[in-house]
């Protein structure tokens, strides 16, 4: 596992995280962060810091309900119980942009453990629900391989339609904006809760049971400027966007900045630790503001 150091500079308080490759290995969590008296920047250039902000629920591979799944493309928290992620979590950045083609074919995880259910596409037809991205397709099409990884069905979650098609790809196209106008984007989006409302109307569960149709669908944007490195930036200043939309298709009805909460608001919801790896007294001030609307 690589070496991860980090700087505090007061009064601004900034935080110089450098994360390598080596991030994840072998499905080992990530390690808390070290204080050291100079900035060290030792990472080259990679793609594969999608859990560069901490573990949110403490997932593992000994945990079915809280099972890590790491992949080059996003990690993600899943439950079997559930039989969707608790959460999926990534960086957008210019170097995961390209021009491969949208893979559409949805299909089990085959990672998924001997025994446990794999949801498959046939599960969604005719429920009134749409099958819902938490990565999205479009955040990951630098070659056909990394694009085919968001259609794996661990990273879909029951999404009513017009939540789907409307409210939540207005926010998914708004990230991408901001990763044009210079920025890289960590990002964790999860589910909350039990039943939604789809166009058939309401439901808690799919496939017999086996998949739960979540109430909500949360997302968490951290804006860092884009380097050349793996090196960023995190102060009290950083701009961070929270929301959480009801899962039903009324929530279309308005823009996705109606649903702004703040990270501290969403850690009540889930349980969660979010942002564990930057120092607990930015966490304080960052995880309690609602974003202003920045451009």
């Amino acid at each position: 596992m690589s070496a991860k150091s980090i700087q505090l500079h007061h009064p601004f308080k900034t935080i110089i995280l450098a994360v390598s490759l080596g991030l994840l290995l072998n499905g080992c969590l990530t390690v808390r962060p070290t204080v050291s008296a100079t900035p060290t920047v030792t990472a080259p250039l990679n793609r594969a810091n999608n859990l560069a902000l901490g573990n949110p629920s403490g997932a593992s591979a000994s945990n079915p309900n809280n099972y890590l799944i790491s992949r080059p493309q996003y990690i993600l928290s899943y439950s079997r119980v559930r039989g969707i992620a608790n959460w999926v979590s990534w960086r957008l950045s210019p170097s995961w942009k390209g021009d491969a083609k949208r893979t559409t074919e949805f299909r089990p995880d085959p990672s998924l453990p001997t025994g446990w259910y794999a949801a498959r596409p046939s599960d969604y037809t005719n429920t009134g629900f749409d099958r819902g991205h938490l990565c999205p397709s479009d955040d990951r099409d630098i070659t056909p391989e990394d694009n085919a990884a968001t259609f794996l069905l661990s990273n879909i979650v029951p999404q009513a339609p017009r939540h789907n098609r409307e409210v939540w790809k207005s926010l998914e196209d708004y990230e991408r904006q901001l990763m044009s106008n210079g920025n890289d984007v960590y990002i964790i989006a999860g589910v909350a809760g039990t039943g939604g409302i789809g166009q058939n109307g309401f439901a808690t569960t799919l496939a017999n049971g086996k998949l739960t149709v979540p109430a909500s669908l949360w997302k968490i944007l951290v804006v860092v400027p884009s380097g050349t490195d793996n090196t960023f930036q995190i102060t009290a200043n950083t701009r961070v966007i929270a929301v959480n939309i009801p899962n039903n298709q009324t929530a279309a009805d308005k823009p996705w900045r109606a649903y702004l909460t703040s990270i501290d608001e969403l850690e009540n919801l889930t349980g969660y630790d979010f942002l564990s790896n930057v120092p607990v007294d930015i966490q304080q001030i960052i995880e309690r503001q609602i974003d202003g609307g920045n451009s």
